[in-house]
């Protein structure tokens, strides 16, 4: 199978796509740029040149490829359009990612009992209202003849395919604990935000493009913790003593509303049967702060 991937030198992108050579896929990429295409190629990968605002470019990439895989920006719509309307009628599986504070809430670093399940409705905040009609026209469009799939996956942990590829939300934490020297958490850090390992979300981008159901939306998870603990583990890994509060007006100060409101101080508590009962998913063991405190930030 040929699969084209957008995103394919990014975090999620490159981890689905060397996934994919792995299983004997051939895998073409999105790249803007000469030294990205060189990049792509050096690791197997064929580049195509062009940006997600290239709607010609992606339309004929979609249209060549077996399977397309959206990883590069969740909240593109012009991409999503133009990969939708160039596979409508070919029956093709579309593997479009979102992200999992689609759901959140502004809890301000409070704990949450809620928990969905990606079966189950939902109305998004405000703020991540173009994000959701996204999602739900890549699903609208199973009935015009594609095998569109959302992947929403929550906060990924591990090590990005090479150096400076990395996720959003732990980085963070770090570069913050970094400048000030001190590892803090977006109020009592009592909030909660499932998780999952890279090498998981790129199994299960592999099994979506093989079994791509029409129109499934699908929440990347496997195991939960609070914000409180993982910086808790972050200050464990540095040798730093314990983590601080972070007033909620300080960090939005600080970060900005979007990552001190919705990727620091949010619950986001997921939980996913069709992974597992539709597209087969087995994740591996969940150990998001053992990582944290052995693997990511363990002395050398």
């Amino acid at each position: 199978m040929e699969v084209f991937v957008t995103g394919a030198g990014g975090y999620i992108g490159g981890a689905v796509a060397r996934r994919l050579l792995a299983d004997g896929h051939g895998v073409r990429g999105l790249t803007r740029t000469a030294n990205g295409a060189a990049t792509l190629a050096a690791a197997g990968i064929a580049p195509v040149i062009g940006s997600l605002d290239d709607a010609p470019v992606l339309a004929e990439a979609a249209r060549r490829a077996d399977a397309v895989v959206n990883a590069a920006d969740s909240d593109h719509e012009g991409a999503a359009v133009a990969l939708v309307a160039a596979l409508a009628g070919t029956g093709k599986p579309l593997i479009h990612t979102s992200g999992a504070s689609v759901v959140a809430d502004l809890a301000g670093g409070e704990p949450s009992g809620r928990i969905l399940f990606d079966d189950e409705p939902f109305t998004p905040l405000p703020a991540k209202a173009a994000r959701a009609a996204i999602d739900r026209a890549v699903l609208a469009a199973a009935a015009h003849g594609v095998r569109s799939v959302v992947l929403c996956n929550s906060l990924i942990y591990g090590t990005g395919h090479r150096p400076g590829v990395e996720s959003v939300q732990l980085p963070a934490l770090l570069r913050q604990a970094r400048r000030d020297g001190v590892v803090r958490h977006v109020g009592r850090g009592l909030n909660i935000w499932s998780n999952v390992h890279i090498d998981d979300v790129a199994d299960l981008y592999a099994l979506a493009v093989q079994r791509a159901t029409p129109g499934l939306f699908v929440f990347v998870e496997n195991g939960e913790a609070s914000f409180r603990d993982l910086a808790q583990a972050s200050a464990d890994g540095l040798g730093w003593p314990g983590p601080e509060p972070w007033p909620v007006a300080d960090a939005v100060a600080a970060l900005g509303a979007q990552r001190a409101l919705y990727s620091l101080g949010s619950n986001c508590r997921v939980r996913s049967r069709r992974s597992r009962e539709v597209l087969g998913f087995r994740p591996g063991v969940a150990r998001v702060l053992d990582w944290i405190r052995q693997d990511w930030l363990a002395p050398a």
